[in-house]
């Protein structure tokens, strides 16, 4: 229509596996993993697309679905942005649906003979992702929340990472150098000079992102490459070993 805005579409986020792929796959190992890529639909600034937080988690899920033998799942791409709702575009549900869409999967799966589930995270605003992979492991299940907090400091020092955790909290140099490594065509221009650092942020469950932000953006995205991106997604694919091995083995402990 004359007159719209233009829009980019995403393609490739999609698993294309067929049901025999999954039959072969699932013959060669002593327990199927699936990987579950969770995002969100959220302001990322000026610069960075609503589906950044999906973009990302499709791109670590990704690339460990290429290094390891797990099924790949499509991702959740709306999720628990609240803190975001003073932005245009922002799009939540609540905390007890991803609890239940996330428990409705792993149980899917499992009746389909995958017991193990690994959730790659992408919005640090998704805290009840922790509670369902807790629930679920005090029952029993083999469920996994990727990456930790431990495997994001340990990505941020091997790609040369210069901001703090703390300060790179939203669209700044990690997420800003993952989409210029994995989806360079959808950055705008802008991301070189909107560096914000707002660290003390012990109010934004009460007061949410705008009490802290006028632009959206808190961290350093100037500082953001495309060799970090590809840095960080390594080590985060190396990181994922160590859960491989957790949920696989036979006491689900990491010892064989």
């Amino acid at each position: 229509m004359s007159g719209s805005p233009v829009r980019s579409a995403v393609h490739g986020m999609l698993p294309t596996d067929t049901t025999e792929d999954v039959r072969a796959r699932g013959a060669g190992v002593p327990r199927q993993v699936a990987v579950l890529p969770v995002g969100s639909f959220e302001q990322h600034g000026a610069y960075l697309p609503l589906a950044t937080d999906t973009l990302v988690a499709c791109a670590v899920a990704g690339e460990i679905a290429a290094a390891y033998p797990v099924h790949l799942l499509p991702p959740v791409t709306i999720s628990c942005s609240h803190e975001h709702a003073a932005w245009p575009g922002t799009v939540s549900i609540s905390s007890v649906t991803l609890h239940a869409v996330v428990g409705d999967i792993a149980a899917s799966l499992r009746r389909s003979g995958v017991d193990c589930l690994v959730v790659v995270n992408g919005h640090g605003g998704n805290y009840v992702l922790g509670n369902v992979v807790q629930e679920s492991s005090a029952r029993g299940e083999r469920m996994a929340l990727f990456p930790a907090a431990e495997d994001w400091e340990t990505a941020r020092e091997r790609a040369g990472v210069t901001t703090s955790l703390l300060t790179d909290m939203h669209a700044g140099e990690i997420e800003t150098s993952i989409l210029l490594h994995a989806h360079p065509e959808l950055l705008r221009p802008g991301y070189e000079t909107s560096d914000f650092v707002a660290d003390d942020r012990r109010h934004l469950l009460s007061l949410g992102m705008s009490g802290y932000t006028d632009s959206g953006v808190i961290g350093r995205p100037s500082l953001g490459s495309a060799e970090k991106g590809r840095e960080l997604l390594a080590s985060l694919t190396d990181s994922f070993g160590a859960y491989l091995a957790l949920l696989t083995s036979q006491d689900g402990s990491g010892r064989e």
